[in-house]
C-alpha cells in the first residue's frame, strides 16, 4: 500500500562515517528485505515490514529551503530506505531531490538496489562529487528472491553498476549482509570484480529486534537444516564471520580490488 505524507525537515545529520547528511524520500520500502534492520531503527509499528510504503511528497519543496541555509556536506541518499523502490518510478521524489542537490552541488552518495538509477543517468553524470552504491547479497538469483522479493535480480544490478561505469559515474558495492552459510562470497567477488567497482564494504548480518524473528522464519521456511547454526549466530555461541572475513580480505588482494570490512 502506497500512502502520501508530508513531512517538516528533509536532511537530519547522519552518523554513518563519510555521511554529514542523511536524506530519505521514502519512509517504508517495498523490497520487504528478510535481513533489514530498518524498522528497528526508525521504530516502524505500522504492520509488516515492506507492506505500506509512505511518500515524503513535499521533501523537494522542504529540501529547497534547507539547502539554502545548510553547510555544504555529504549527502547519503538513502541512508534508511531504498530511493529507487518502485514507487519512485511513478512519484519521481528521488530525482526532484537530485535536481536540487545538483543545483546546489552538493556532494551525494547515493544506495540502491534498483536499477531505477539508471533513469537519471543524465543528472548523476552532472554532479562534481557523486557515488553510486548498488547492494549485493549474493550471486545466486533464486536466493536473492527470497531474501529481497520486491529487489531488482542480481542481473539487472550487475548491469547497473556497468552502465554507471560507462557514463564516468564512481560506483562501489555493498555486499552485504553476508548470510552465514548462503553468500558465497568469494564467488561474489569474483563476479563483482569484473564490473570494476571503485571499492567494495563488506558486511555482516546486523542481528537486531525484529530482524531475528524474520531470519529464523526464513531459515526455518527454505533452509531448515541450517536452523540450529544460525540460533547460535544470533545467541552469540558461533563467531561465523571471523573467518569470512579473514577470506575475503585474501580474496580482495589477490585480486587487487580495494575492500573495506565493516566488523563493527
Amino acid at each position: 500500500m502506497i500512502k502520501e505524507i508530508l513531512v517538516k525537515t528533509a536532511l537530519s545529520h547522519s552518523k554513518l562515517k563519510g555521511f554529514e547528511y542523511a536524506l530519505n524520500p521514502y519512509h517504508g520500502c517495498e523490497h520487504a528485505c528478510v535481513y533489514c534492520y530498518a524498522p528497528s531503527v526508525i521504530h516502524w509499528d505500522k504492520g509488516k515490514w515492506g507492506d505500506l510504503v509512505e511518500v515524503k511528497i513535499n521533501l523537494p519543496r522542504i529540501l529547497s529551503k534547507e539547502l539554502r541555509i545548510k553547510k555544504k556536506g555529504v549527502v547519503g541518499l538513502g541512508t534508511v530506505t531504498d530511493p529507487y523502490q518502485p514507487a519512485e518510478r511513478k512519484y519521481e521524489v528521488t530525482r526532484r531531490c537530485l535536481e536540487l542537490l545538483l543545483s546546489h552541488d552538493f556532494p551525494v552518495c547515493i544506495q540502491t538496489k534498483s536499477s531505477l538509477v539508471l533513469r537519471d543517468i543524465d543528472l548523476l553524470k552532472k554532479f562534481s562529487n557523486l557515488e553510486v552504491g548498488i547492494t549485493l547479497t549474493s550471486h545466486d538469483d533464486s536466493l536473492r528472491e527470497k531474501l529481497e522479493p520486491g529487489a531488482a535480480s542480481v542481473q539487472e544490478r550487475f548491469q547497473t553498476l556497468s552502465e554507471l561505469s560507462k557514463n564516468g559515474i564512481k560506483t562501489w558495492v555493498f555486499l552485504g549482509p553476508v548470510m552465514p552459510y548462503l553468500t558465497d562470497v568469494e564467488a561474489l567477488i569474483e563476479e563483482i570484480s569484473i564490473v570494476k567497482p571503485w571499492y567494495v564494504i563488506v558486511d555482516k548480518l546486523r542481528l537486531r529486534d525484529g530482524v531475528n524473528d524474520r531470519v529464523m522464519e526464513f531459515i526455518n521456511s527454505y533452509y531448515p537444516y541450517l536452523t540450529e547454526k544460525y540460533e547460535m549466530i544470533i545467541s552469540g555461541e558461533e563467531h561465523f564471520y571471523i573467518e569470512i572475513f579473514k577470506n575475503v580480505n585474501k580474496k580482495c588482494e589477490e585480486i587487487e580490488l580495494r575492500c573495506e570490512l565493516n566488523r563493527i
